[in-house]
């Protein structure tokens, strides 16, 4: 199965279903040797199993490729360097690590509970610090740079109501995902993220996706960007936040307002000033031409 991965290591985490399990079963066509992780979960972070990477792994090796499947839980320390040692310890590398790994547990504000908050800050945010953490010391050492391709989503950039605790984690994978990838240039570690939208058992149940196929939406539609993340066609494309609805794709990106600005003399603004300036504050910038 020798493809544009031939011989890489791939980490992907979560890989049980969804687009994780799609983006494990491309690179394993692809020619990479995959570890499959998933604690084997429901969506909401309950239950465990060893079905779901056991199942994607037996597919993969059906089909002619390597993959060895991994059952940790990527909120603890010992389960992210759990991860990466699956792979060393069966492929003695790694080469590209997606965060792909969550959970949903929503609930509007006033309902949601410290666990509900708590659940998830430590799948999706501290996951992906954890399991980052863990790669980039592996990259450090093999001297070989690396891929590292996080996981963000709409409701994080522009919000969505119940998913605060979501939103939130989501959000701190922007920032995470931004500072990281200025650490880790000069290791020759590029570190994007992905905001799918898509079609899977997290998803299903949204307005945004009803009546929608998945031919039109579904996860296997993701795949592509994160592959060209993982090539070396993108060795020089860090630090960028990729949105995959669909067919499109598009960035992300950081806007300010061209803003209003006060001479220092004049001293500080008063607040009617700032009422008065507010929809000049909030205006788009002038074209530079």
């Amino acid at each position: 199965m020798a493809g544009t991965f031939d011989g890489k290591v791939v980490v992907v985490t979560g890989a049980g279903g969804g687009i994780g399990k799609e983006y494990a079963l491309y690179f394993a066509k692809e020619g990479a040797k995959v570890v499959v992780n998933d604690l084997g979960s429901d969506r909401h972070g309950g239950g465990k199993g060893a079905e779901l990477a056991g199942a994607v792994v037996g597919e993969i090796k059906a089909a002619g490729g390597d993959a060895v499947a991994n059952f940790d839980s990527v909120a603890t320390r010992e389960g992210a360097e759990g991860i990466m040692w699956s792979a060393l310890s069966k492929y003695g590398r790694i080469d590209v690590l997606i965060n792909n790994a969550g959970i949903l547990r929503d609930r509007t504000l006033v309902n949601m509970s410290d666990h509900d908050w708590d659940l998830i800050m430590d799948v999706h945010l501290k996951g992906t610090y954890l399991c980052t953490q863990a790669a980039a010391r592996i990259f450090k050492v093999q001297k070989s740079g690396g891929r590292i391709i996080n996981t963000t989503s709409l409701a994080g950039l522009l919000g969505n109501f119940g998913q605060c605790n979501y939103a939130a984690a989501k959000a701190g994978i922007y920032g995470f995902t931004r500072v990281a990838s200025i650490e880790l240039v000069k290791m020759g570690v590029t570190v994007n993220a992905i905001a799918p939208v898509a079609l899977t058992r997290l998803t299903e149940d949204i307005p945004l996706l009803q009546g929608v196929s998945r031919d039109e939406m579904g996860p296997q539609l993701i795949v592509p960007v994160a592959a060209f993340l993982a090539s070396d066609l993108a060795a020089d494309i860090t630090g960028q936040i990729v949105g995959v609805q669909g067919g499109r794709i598009f960035i992300y990106k950081m806007a300010q307002s061209g803003g209003v600005t006060r001479e220092p003399a004049k001293g500080a603004w008063k607040i009617a000033e700032i009422k008065e300036k507010w929809d000049e504050i909030c205006k788009d910038p002038e074209p530079a031409f």
